[in-house]
């Protein structure tokens, strides 16, 4: 990535997405490429501009979550930051699950919304904080009401390079491992997973990372506040 963040901005209320164009356009290293209000032309910018943090609001025409979803699989490289009002908890999960990146709240200030941009934009997650608690109170309930699933560090990297469509060859190729030893952690992973099939097994996998990453960042953000 160059040095200049490019930043798309989806929101449905003119003088609000406005405003915050004008103010990340007078960072020196932000470039805002497009705007738009609506689930479509967030996924049309995506596609288009290939903005490297792509801002979303998360009640406006047309389903956001359904185009995080599809800009994720689309266009992976665009990393999609929800700035909204709603301190819904279930908002938030289901952001995160469908693929975002980041979620912050508008009452964010401005020095907060430019690092949680950057953050973003290098791969890293980001939640409001005042979120974070109650996000990771959620999971902590859930932890409670089901068995949790625990993954090997070795079964992780597998059902991750078996996510991105490769082979048990090419995999064990990557990880310099025997292809058979392959079969054997993904024979691990959908026992644990409860995968009757490798697709399954993808989707569940899928679940389970974005879940434990999810619980991780409240729990770092969290400690923070303590």
């Amino acid at each position: 990535m160059s040095s200049m963040i490019r930043i798309g901005i989806v929101d449905d209320h003119p003088l609000l997405r406005d405003g915050v164009a004008m103010a990340l356009s007078k960072i020196a290293d932000f470039q805002v490429v497009e705007q738009g209000e609506s689930a479509d032309d967030a996924v049309a910018i995506a596609a288009r501009f290939a903005p490297n943090v792509l801002l979303m609001d998360v009640n406006m025409p047309g389903s956001s979550f359904a185009a995080a979803r599809a800009i994720t699989e689309a266009s992976p490289a665009v990393k999609i930051l929800m700035l909204t009002v709603s301190e819904s908890v279930e908002d938030a999960y289901a952001a995160f699950e469908a693929g975002a990146q980041g979620y912050a709240l508008k009452g964010i200030s401005g020095r907060e919304l430019v690092n949680a941009i950057r953050n973003v934009a290098e791969g890293e997650s980001f939640i409001t904080p005042k979120l974070a608690s109650k996000l990771l109170g959620n999971f902590r309930k859930q932890a409670g009401d089901k068995q949790r699933v625990e993954l090997s560090h070795r079964e992780e990297q597998v059902i991750r390079e078996v996510s991105k469509g490769l082979t048990n060859r090419e995999v064990a190729i990557k990880l310099e491992l025997s292809e058979k030893t392959i079969k054997y952690y993904m024979t691990n992973v959908m026992y644990k997973l409860h995968a009757r099939n490798r697709t399954e097994a993808v989707i569940a996998a899928k679940r389970h990372l974005e879940r434990e990453q999810i619980s991780s960042l409240c729990g770092a953000l969290a400690g923070r506040q303590t």
